[in-house]
């Protein structure tokens, strides 16, 4: 059978239907057990699958032990090493395309293997990562969805990651001991119960997805264990490709996650970053990983430029998103938001969009698991951009004609601080294809929004208030509705951004009313003078 490998993990089989034509309370998982009596519990936990059928275990189960536990001079690397040994190929495979390319364009087609070094089309375009869905669809949706529930959470190397938990629809045919993963993905999926209600009209629905909550603090951990295992697989045997390091131009956030993955492969890491235009906490990262960092006198367009040029001449591997490797990670969070709602679609993705390779990410994760039948259908996609850096907002305003790159101005969203992106065709296509929206954010109304969501228990960073902001208008003029099931991607840890939010709450910013700052109140050190000051602020009545 064309999954071995998989199947083997799977300790429960699913009968399912499609919600449309079955009640919910006929709906089972039925797990194995030895044979003997069986109960029918209830699973208050999860809508879809309401009942458990299971059988009654003999007395003494307790005292059997489930697994056998791997030797203790084996480490989980090894010991999957040695279960793939023992365990047929699965049968699966991906190859690059051209961006665009018809589905049925055969063998005859322009195509490249994933062990090919290459970046664009013989005619220049971008590329894009196709898999074999004909062997993917000899699985049911129901297969693939117990298959990627049951690996969640898990430390079985490498399917603890909740990008390589998916492995399958990512690279199939890597072997896991080329993997380098830091058991990044599988982040928060967070209820946005207050802002919602109290701020944004009353929505019962609000959740943010926190991308950042993983190991260097972004959402671009997702790519990067794919590109950084691609790079390792390419320079080991027996392929031993001469790759002498590899390299990205960045805003802050691709450093970051390059630098960090190179290091725990033992490969060098090279990055170029516009000079004074991150964040130190950005800055820190790919210097205390141990990249070659070099600040240029110039912004991100213009470190892509020099990149692609030097990447042409010297063995440095490419490792921007203009490399369609990375989007394979991110695509994972969207199917990700899907099982964390337990395989129902929301109504709203909303993206903070700057090279824009993560809206199209989002747009191939959700289509990936319509196709396989996962799902029955797909939410509606906005990108939010700065409006400092819009060339797709004015891209979408002008009808998706003729696209004119801007020259990105100065944003607290330095991440997406982006004139020239490299995925614009990606994210038009995205958009398209969902009947989605492209909104934009002045810096006064992220920074609001951003510091709005920070009252009500987040930590958010200043792209994240791009994509509030772009909800909040997107709720004014009633093109979201209240009920809608509505997702916020937030793409970095807020704590990477915290001058900005010193800088607010400091009211410290030019021409910003800063309207949510908070700054520390100085009092006198006597008990007088701080009664006076809580009276105030908790506005109550103390007998004292």
């Amino acid at each position: 059978m064309a999954t071995a490998a998989a199947s083997s993990s799977l300790s429960f089989a699913v009968s399912h239907r499609r919600r449309h034509s079955i009640s919910s309370s006929s709906r089972l998982i039925t797990l194995k057990a030895p044979p003997s009596k069986h109960l029918l519990l209830r699973n208050p936990s999860c809508r879809r699958h309401p009942w458990i059928l299971c059988s009654a275990a003999p007395p003494d189960a307790e005292a059997q032990p489930s697994k056998n536990r791997r030797p203790a001079d084996e480490n989980i690397r090894e010991e999957a090493a040695r279960r793939e040994l023992a365990t047929p190929a699965n049968g699966f495979s991906a190859w690059y395309v051209p961006f665009g390319a018809p589905a049925d364009d055969g063998p005859s087609g322009e195509r490249y293997s994933l062990d090919e070094i290459v970046y664009r089309s013989r005619s220049g375009g971008l590329l894009d990562v196709r898999h074999d869905m004909d062997a993917l669809k000899k699985f049911p949706g129901s297969y693939w969805r117990a298959l990627f529930d049951s690996r969640v959470g898990r430390t079985t190397w490498p399917y603890g990651s909740g990008v390589w938990s998916k492995k399958e629809w990512v690279l199939p045919e890597i072997d896991a001991d080329h993997i380098v993963s830091l058991f990044e993905g599988n982040s928060n999926l967070f209820w946005a119960e207050r802002l919602g209600r109290e701020h944004l009209g009353g929505m019962p629905d609000l959740w943010v997805k926190h991308c950042g909550i993983s190991h260097t603090g972004s959402f671009k951990d997702l790519g990067m264990t794919v590109l950084v295992s691609q790079v390792n697989r390419l320079r080991r045997r027996p392929l031993n490709r001469p790759i002498a390091g590899v390299g990205c131009a960045s805003t802050g956030d691709t450093s970051a996650a390059l630098s960090a993955y190179c290091a725990a492969a033992g490969i060098p890491a090279i990055v170029f970053l516009p000079a004074d235009r991150i964040s130190l906490a950005q800055l820190v990262q790919p210097i205390a990983n141990g990249a070659t960092v070099l600040s240029l006198d110039t912004d991100f367009d213009g470190c892509m430029r020099l990149i692609r040029e030097v990447t042409a001449e010297l063995p440095i591997y490419l490792a921007n998103s203009l490399n369609s490797l990375r989007l394979e990670g991110q695509k994972t969070a969207a199917i990700e938001i899907l099982q964390q709602f337990d395989w129902e679609v929301p109504d709203w993705v909303i993206v903070p969009g700057g090279n824009l390779g993560n809206i199209y990410a989002f747009y191939k994760g959700f289509e990936m698991c319509r196709e396989l039948g996962l799902v029955d259908r797909m939410p509606r996609l906005v990108c939010a951009q700065a409006a400092n850096a819009n060339p797709l907002y004015l891209h979408y305003k002008a009808g998706w004609t003729d696209f004119k790159p801007v020259t990105a101005a100065p944003t607290f969203a330095s991440a997406i601080q982006i004139g020239d992106p490299v995925s614009i065709d990606r994210a038009e296509f995205a958009l398209r294809a969902t009947d989605g929206i492209v909104e934009e954010a002045t810096e006064e109304e992220l920074m609001d929004a951003m510091s709005l969501a920070d009252r009500t228990g987040m930590f958010a960073c200043p792209h994240t208030g791009v994509a509030l902001a772009a909800l909040t208008k997107l709720r004014d003029r009633r093109v979201i509705k209240a009920n809608d099931r509505t997702v916020v991607v937030s793409t970095a840890h807020g704590l990477k951004f915290t001058q900005s939010k010193i800088d607010y709450h400091s009211k410290e910013i030019a021409d910003m009313a800063c309207r949510y700052a908070n700054p520390p109140v100085n009092v006198k050190a006597n008990f007088g003078a701080v009664m006076d000051v809580l009276k105030k602020k908790l506005d109550v009545k103390l007998n004292v």
